[in-house]
């Protein structure tokens, strides 16, 4: 009895050990399956979403010195308040909630990397076949980065961050280097004409 009793602690404990390090995984693929579905309040739990725009900003800004950690008000007061006024011109100019939608999100766990704010221009369309497994690049105790790369060699770089023992919310995604393509807006339905009065 005593002997079953410590078999049975052992399995739970790699149980344990292998749910504390696999729910990251389990959760990009979590983001993937709710995105699918346009299951809103399930990304809600997975994504954290202010964290996630604002690691798309400085990306999508175009300016490099951006993705630079910001000058504490200490060590360069000038340059903080300038970063301040940077990122705010920088917020205007880049559509960051283009990557948040669902369509969005569910083409980044594919890889597609800057191309998948057009899911979201273009209302979206139907996921694509490929499911692209994740590789790890970092796995620590608190913080994870995997990465989706595309048949061009590009990766999109996902990290989560422990917000509970088996919680883990995204946190920062890293998109490719180059610009966003731009966007053809479709061609608007041609008007239909009236119909001819009808006669008595």
């Amino acid at each position: 009895m005593k002997k079953l009793f410590g078999n049975l602690l052992l399995l739970a404990l790699i149980i344990g050990v292998v749910s504390f390090f696999a729910a990251p995984a389990v959760g990009f693929f979590g983001i993937r399956s709710a995105a699918d579905a346009n299951d809103v309040s399930g990304l809600s739990r997975l994504v954290d979403f202010a964290a996630v725009r604002q690691s798309l900003r400085p990306q999508l800004s175009g300016n490099p010195a951006a993705l630079a950690p910001a000058p504490t008000f200490l060590e360069d007061p000038i340059g903080a308040v300038r970063r301040q006024f940077e990122q705010a011109d920088s917020a205007s100019v880049a559509d960051v909630d283009a990557y948040l939608t669902p369509a969005a999100l569910a083409a980044l766990t594919r890889g597609e990397g800057r191309y998948a704010s057009q899911r979201s221009r273009l209302a979206g369309g139907p996921p694509s076949d490929a499911n692209p497994m994740p590789a790890p690049v970092f796995w620590g105790v608190n913080r994870v980065r995997m990465a989706v790369t595309d048949e061009g060699g590009s990766r999109t770089i996902f990290t989560f961050e422990r917000k509970g023992p088996f919680e883990w919310k995204l946190v920062h995604v890293g998109l490719p280097e180059g610009a966003a393509p731009a966007v053809v807006a479709p061609a608007p339905a041609p008007a239909r004409a009236a119909p001819p009065p009808a006669q008595r």
